[in-house]
């Protein structure tokens, strides 16, 4: 692959050759898995020289290989080649030494493995906006937790020193974390990360990250899973742990991945309205995307920590509605007029994969173009009626994907097979764990 090769010249020429490469192979839970290179070896990537088994893309969360997804040494555990995604290749600058990374993909045969890698549903979503002449604009929002470092991984988070309970935009916040969000902004620009703001969000020890919009969903995407290795491995640095965890603690917000979207065609922004109503265009992606929402729950919310998100009284969204510039609504409209109307989708977890939670959104979109579904009563008209809500359970929300004609439609019914086996799995091991709770309330009373 020439053109890895005059990237990496390129990045030798500004930084030297690095001591190790990072070779990220994001799993479908945006797990980063892969290999270390020495860096002397780039041209052993470029030439095919590295492999990895194929069921690396499809492990469950713990890292464990699924006979029932049909890969793994159910068939062999056969190998594929390993290829560098270009565009990729950035310095670490919170690693010892000189390391770099550059994100990979595996092939078979000079193709995608596209059954399973997360980030080529994307592309082929884009794909089919872009037979219809149009480019989708995403921007995304990150929340964290920083918190204190655990003795051991059961150990629940507590806030760091002086962290107020309700931090709500706090600057005195921002600077007594000063030096670890000031080095999170230098290695996100290092990266050449869009970031944006960052602020104190409302729980303690919690942080939002703002990235520019983009009209490369894949580079949006791409970020948004960066990010979350950066800011931990930062963080890491200044002896605190962060956690993009959906719900760390019951009593504080959890942690959300915003996604904002717009499209654009010939004549600009398709969503674009003249200010005093949103457009027929806008009204009909809204729908669509609500319309789908809870079949793309699991996606959107796909562990069990996830559910904990959608608690009534909790800061977010748990039916499918929407509002203008209403953050409790599943699909706020922050602007309907001009270049910067668009659509905010509020459902999804830190903890999703950003590359299926942004497909599930488009396929919402396209959905919502084709079909022109009705557009119901916003949420703050009082004769509207109140939306089913979403799914208050994890293996309700599996058990729609799994049954779903939309999931597979826009993922493909292999995807969609891998995907619900392994979230079944997961609820099959996680949920048959006896809780403390269930002692402390249980045992000594009954």
């Amino acid at each position: 692959m020439k053109g890895f090769l005059d990237e990496f010249a390129a990045y030798e020429a500004r930084h030297g050759t690095p001591d190790r490469l990072e070779l990220l192979l994001p799993d479908i839970n945006a797990i980063h898995r892969g290999k270390w290179l020495p860096g002397t070896d780039a041209k052993k990537l470029a030439d095919g020289g590295v492999r990895l088994p194929l069921s690396t893309y499809a492990p469950n969360i713990m890292g464990e290989e699924i006979a029932e997804t049909g890969l793994g040494m159910a068939v062999g555990d056969p190998d594929a080649v390993m290829v560098p995604v270009e565009g990729t290749l950035k310095p670490v600058p919170w690693a010892e030494g000189h390391v770099a990374q550059v994100q990979c993909e595996m092939t078979e045969d000079g193709e995608i493995v596209s059954p399973l890698s997360a980030r080529d549903k994307l592309s082929a979503m884009l794909a089919r906006f872009a037979d219809r002449g149009l480019t989708p604009v995403i921007a995304t929002e990150l929340e964290f937790y920083i918190f204190c470092p655990r003795e051991t991984p059961d150990e629940p988070p507590s806030p760091p020193p002086h962290a107020p309970d309700a931090q709500n935009y706090e600057l005195n916040v921002l600077d007594r974390t000063q030096d670890i969000l000031t080095e999170i902004q230098q290695a996100s620009a290092a990266q050449g990360l869009a970031t944006d703001s960052l602020i104190a969000e409302y729980g303690p020890g919690q942080y939002e990250i703002n990235f520019h919009h983009t009209d490369d969903a894949l580079e949006a995407a791409d970020t948004a899973v960066l990010f979350r290795r950066l800011v931990r491995g930062v963080v890491a640095r200044h002896g605190m742990e962060a956690s993009f965890m959906a719900k760390p603690y019951a009593e504080h917000p959890g942690n959300g991945m915003h996604v904002h979207v717009s499209v654009t065609g010939g004549d600009g922004n398709i969503f674009a309205g003249d200010g005093e109503a949103i457009s027929d265009t806008l009204g009909h992606a809204v729908a669509g995307v609500l319309a789908t929402m809870s079949d793309a729950q699991a996606v959107l919310a796909p562990h069990l920590n996830s559910f904990r998100r959608f608690a009534p009284g909790s800061f977010s969204p748990n039916r499918p509605d929407w509002g203008l510039d209403h953050r409790g609504a599943a699909v706020r409209l922050p602007d309907i007029a001009g270049a910067a109307a668009r659509l905010e989708h509020r459902i999804g977890g830190a903890d999703c994969n950003p590359y299926l939670a942004i497909t599930a959104i488009l396929g919402g979109v396209l959905h919502g173009l084709d079909a022109t579904p009705e557009l119901p009563l916003p949420i703050d008209d009082p004769s509207a009626p109140a939306p089913q809500p979403l799914a208050h359970d994890w293996r309700t929300a599996v058990d729609a994907f799994a049954a779903s004609d939309f999931i597979a439609e826009v993922f493909g019914d292999r995807f969609r097979h891998i995907f619900a086996t392994l979230k079944y799995d997961e609820i099959a091991k996680l949920t048959s764990e006896i809780t403390p709770v269930e002692y402390r309330i249980y045992l000594g009373r009954l």
